[in-house]
């Protein structure tokens, strides 16, 4: 009996770096010029087409969309050349299409893979998340804790006093009583327009960042990518779905979810290991972002491996 080719995160990772290089060089051409769709789209076609490339039987389980919603990189479109591994892929060709289309920080590119059935077939539905980075003892901040409470466990679990503790807040107004709880413990917040996969990730280096703790509502698909990102990184994160009617607990359902109130923990949202990809398009506390010379662009990408724990930074210049 012939078994199906193994996941070899090694061998791959070097290449899920060039799918993400590709979709950041796409985009930067269209870095501050008001467009979000056509930068989303530039991205999402360089993506594609790097994928495509690749000897793996891919199916994307966190994309653009549904498939009536999205012409490429829609949920359960098969990417990649028919032949190899078959693996999950996570991803979003451009997280913060409006800080690309306004120059704004922290825009980057993303990709996630996993063996197949290794990540949570997230419905495009809101996710109540909570992340912190390493470090910690295992539940020392919970969804189920109120705000005030989160805070005050991780400033004793830090040993320093709650005006000592940074929180990043996706900055919406369904966020106004949250941010009012948490300036009321004293904690500092740092509120951002776009990007929460980047906000997660701020808690994995709070040395570099200067974020302690990431809470708030945000996409459910884009927590499935913070979670594998933390996987690699190091860090606790939680997210709950949330609905806000019958359409969308129906997507929960079609995506097979059957218990509408549980509480996912990093490890449940990403169950095996995976690998890790993500370029900046922006300047952002993570990563640097497209450098645009005549005739050449020069790219940082973060790669992680969670099974080695591996992190690293590549420079790539390449002349256009």
């Amino acid at each position: 009996m012939q078994h199906p080719p193994e996941f070899h995160d090694r061998m791959l990772s070097l290449a899920l770096a060039r799918v993400s290089e590709a979709a950041a060089m796409a985009s930067a051409h269209l870095i501050g010029h008001g467009d979000e769709k056509a930068a989303d789209q530039a991205a999402v076609n360089a993506m594609r087409s790097e994928l495509n490339k690749l000897e793996i039987r891919g199916v994307v389980v966190i994309g653009e969309g549904e498939r009536d919603e999205a012409p490429m990189l829609y949920i359960g479109e098969e990417v990649g050349e028919g032949i190899g591994p078959e693996v999950d892929i996570a991803l979003d060709p451009l997280e913060g299409t409006t800080l690309t289309a306004l120059d704004m920080p922290n825009a980057l590119t993303v990709v996630a893979m996993g063996p197949r059935n290794s990540m949570l077939h997230a419905p495009d539905v809101y996710m109540d998340k909570l992340a912190i980075g390493p470090g910690y003892e295992t539940d020392v901040v919970t969804l189920e804790m109120t705000p005030t409470e989160r805070v005050h466990a991780l400033a004793k679990a830090q040993g320093c006093e709650t005006h000592d503790i940074n929180v990043c807040i996706l900055q919406r107004e369904r966020h106004e009583d949250l941010i009012a709880e948490v300036r009321a413990t004293g904690a500092a917040i740092r509120l951002i327009t776009d990007g929460d996969v980047a906000g997660v990730m701020h808690c994995a280096e709070p040395h570099k960042t200067g974020i302690d703790m990431y809470m708030g509502a945000g996409g459910a698909p884009e927590g499935v990518l913070a979670a594998a990102a933390l996987k690699c990184m190091g860090g606790q994160m939680y997210g709950r779905l949330t609905f806000r009617n019958e359409d969308e607990i129906a997507r929960a359902r079609k995506a097979g979810i059957e218990d509408l109130d549980k509480i996912y923990s990093r490890d449940e949202m990403v169950t095996r290991d995976v690998i890790f990809a993500a370029t900046g398009v922006t300047d952002g506390n993570l990563l640097p972002g497209v450098i645009r010379e005549p005739h050449l662009l020069t790219t940082e990408t973060l790669l992680m491996r969670s099974k080695t724990g591996s992190v690293r930074r590549i420079t790539y210049s390449n002349p256009v």
